[in-house]
């Protein structure tokens, strides 16, 4: 329920292809043009269940790794023109550029086209509640390529088979404050899209910040939204007529919140801010429809607990229909009457434990006992032999049954009609249920964020157009959770126009992977509009985040980790711009030691010279620090460390400079390896460093 369920279409040039998403469960659609390169990372965001591609794709590499099941179309059925017809059909339009479709939007038209077609064939009667494509275009959100996406653990950790103290390590995790499904998904997609607009983000910080600063208004409004179930999914199974009795008390009880809901966020305990009230929310409180109308049918027409299913009976309240009451009065008139029976069959035939039961098979029986069957009166019917009874009936019985029964008969048929006509009556409302759950996604996802930024201490960066990215007492989101309060070791970062390079060198376990990941995530989370770990930022809008971080083989495609580095690097090259922030670790140590420090060596200088980026890149090769004499934009810094005998201990603070050893001997001791290892490596160091001096060279 905490994640959403897309069918995704590809249309046009499999290289670029046009892209179409929609979750039956939801009614969300959208579309959206894919960028050379970039689908794996677009179906990543998405996370599809199933992928609709045209017939002559078949054959191809699937892009991204675990691709989701396959439906394979014919071609014609992504002809453009073919499309435009389903689209104006679906959504009841007269022309496509009421939905927001441009000149050059073919594919995008024969993507949507066939994705209706197929979802008409497979799911006739449950298209009503797709909502109007949401049309995304380039500019508007951030590609996160699989690899960022999985090295800074987005939704996923790296390594989910370990236990981390029931910690899965996401930054999901860390951030989901939401108290509702919906508003669960919605932040799912905003962490896995971060905006690239400046002003998109400047307002959610707007009401992130309010409801930071109020905080009162904050816990009344999360308290109410906990009383709103899933309205997206309650919404898409009442247009598809699946929607139970009490799917339909969910909706009603939901429907009752949303007035309380606009009120506490419309309420405040504090003036407004010097500049207003946050627009954002504003009109969210604005469009938070409280349905008014739909509330009422329901609590008109439907009972308050009604049961599971239909059959059960009991789903439409009393008084809701004249007819429907008279037969159950009927009904429970006969009842009451049978009930009475059996105090006077006692009386009159002197069996003190005759009983009237009912089963389904044989109806309403009068029970007597073998030892009073010679009292049975003339008039009693045999209709069931037991082992120590018989079951009889009588015409007075049979006739007063014959009421029940035809009244319950009817009752059914009655009230499986009224249900029916309520659940067609909502479904008129479903566009604005949908409306409103739209506002209390948002609602919620922006009240988590406030919560987590009180909760964690995270404060508001300044984000700007410009190019200087500073954090000061930056912390990683997620490792800090892990460890004991006030036990993380926060550390300052700037990039700018004359230091827009840092080397960060620095032994095994000090720290440099993290310092990577955790400037990755603050400036991801300044993006979605949240509050960061840091005492104080000041952040650009970049347009992409690159991560290389960490080595791993991809046995499945037959690659070698060096192979994995290199196609990671390269398309680090290819995408990044001048506006990017790319973080590397370790390019280049899947092969030789000099072939390694060499292309890291002219990675950096093309980094450098070419892009003109904001990176840190963290390495073991010292040789890097020399680049800071060449390239004037590069910076050394080391994370410290403190050698106290044959020990080191890991100081976890950036410092300007490199780092003039490794300490991998101690790492080993550290990680175990024998003593008598140990001592040998020690040997074998002593003699390399040796041999290096010798011929004048650097170790």
């Amino acid at each position: 329920e905490r994640r959403n369920n897309f069918l995704v279409a590809l249309a046009g040039d499999p290289a670029a292809p046009a892209l179409a998403a929609a979750d039956l469960s939801t009614g969300e659609v959208l579309a959206r043009p894919v960028a050379p390169g970039t689908l794996e990372a677009e179906l990543a965001r998405l996370e599809p269940a199933e992928l609709l591609l045209p017939q002559s794709w078949a054959g191809r590499p699937l892009p991204g790794p675990g691709a989701p099941a396959v439906t394979y179309r014919p071609d014609a059925a992504f002809d453009p023109r073919a499309g435009a017809e389903e689209v104006r059909r679906g959504w009841r339009v007269e022309a496509l550029e009421g939905l927001g479709f441009q000149s050059g939007d073919d594919g995008l038209v024969a993507a949507l086209g066939a994705l209706l077609a197929y979802l008409a064939e497979v799911q006739p009667a449950g298209l009503g509640h797709l909502r109007r494509p949401r049309i995304e275009r380039p500019g508007e959100t951030m590609v996160l390529d699989e690899m960022t996406r999985r090295n800074l653990e987005l939704v996923e950790p790296l390594r989910p088979d370990l236990a981390r103290g029931g910690c899965t390590g996401t930054l999901l995790e860390v951030l989901d404050e939401t108290v509702t499904a919906m508003g669960a998904r919605l932040l799912r997609r905003w962490l896995l899209a971060p905006l690239v607009a400046p002003e998109p983000i400047w307002r959610r910080q707007e009401a992130v910040a309010e409801l930071v600063d109020d905080a009162a208004r904050r816990r009344r409004l999360r308290a109410e939204l906990e009383r709103v179930r899933d309205l997206e999914r309650l919404a898409a199974r009442v247009a598809a007529g699946r929607a139970t009795p009490r799917d339909l008390a969910a909706l009603r009880d939901s429907l009752t919140a949303l007035p309380r809901v606009r009120a506490a966020l419309e309420a405040a305990d504090a003036p407004p801010p010097p500049a207003g009230r946050a627009a954002l929310l504003a009109e969210l409180a604005a469009a938070l429809d409280p349905l008014d109308d739909a509330r009422a049918l329901l609590e008109r027409a439907l009972a308050d607990d009604p049961p599971a299913t239909l059959a059960e009976g009991g789903v439409i309240r009393e008084g809701y229909d004249p007819e429907l009451d008279a037969l159950r009065a009927a009904r429970d008139g006969g009842r009451d009457f049978i009930a009475a029976l059996q105090a006077r069959e006692c009386e009159r035939t002197g069996i003190a434990s005759l009983k009237v039961g009912y089963n389904k098979v044989f109806g309403y029986y009068l029970e007597v006992t073998r030892a009073n069957l010679d009292r049975v009166p003339p008039d009693y019917r045999r209709r069931q032999t037991l082992a120590n009874a018989e079951r009889f009936v009588t015409p007075e019985l049979e006739e007063w049954e014959a009421r029940v029964l035809g009244a319950e008969e009817r009752i059914a048929e009655l009230e499986a009609r009224r249900f029916a006509e309520l659940r067609r009556a909502l479904a008129a409302h479903v566009p604005r249920i949908q409306r409103a759950a739209e506002a209390v996604a948002a609602l919620d996802v922006l009240a988590a964020l406030a919560r987590a930024a009180e909760r964690r201490g995270y404060v508001r960066p300044e984000v700007h157009t410009g190019y200087r990215l500073e954090i000061r007492g930056g912390r990683h989101p997620v490792v800090e959770t892990m460890m004991p309060r006030e036990s993380f070791i926060p550390n300052d970062v700037v990039l700018d126009e004359d230091a827009r390079i840092l080397v960060v060198t620095g032994p095994n376990m000090a720290g440099k992977s993290t310092l990577l990941r955790q400037v990755g995530l603050i400036q991801l989370l300044a993006q979605i509009g949240s509050f960061v770990p840091a005492t104080a930022a000041r952040l650009p809008v970049v347009d992409r985040i690159f991560t290389r971080v960490g080595a791993s083989d991809n046995l499945v495609r037959g690659q070698s980790t060096f192979l994995v580095e290199m196609h990671e690097t390269a398309a680090i090259l290819s995408g990044a711009t001048r506006r990017s922030l790319v973080l590397l670790d370790e390019i280049g140590r899947g092969t030789a030691t000099y072939d390694g420090v060499s292309i890291a060596w002219a990675v950096t200088e093309h980094l450098h010279d070419q892009i003109g980026c904001k990176t840190i890149f963290a390495t073991h090769y010292h040789e890097l620090t020399r680049l800071a004499d060449l390239l004037p934009a590069l910076r050394n810094a080391n994370v410290a460390v403190r050698e106290v005998g044959d020990e080191i201990v890991f100081l976890r603070r950036l410092e300007p400079g490199g780092a003039d050893r490794s300490y991998g001997i101690q790492v080993a001791r550290l990680a175990g390896l024998p003593p008598a290892v140990i001592e040998r490596a020690r040997t074998i160091l002593h003699e390399l460093e040796g041999a290096h001096a010798a011929v004048g060279e650097e170790p």
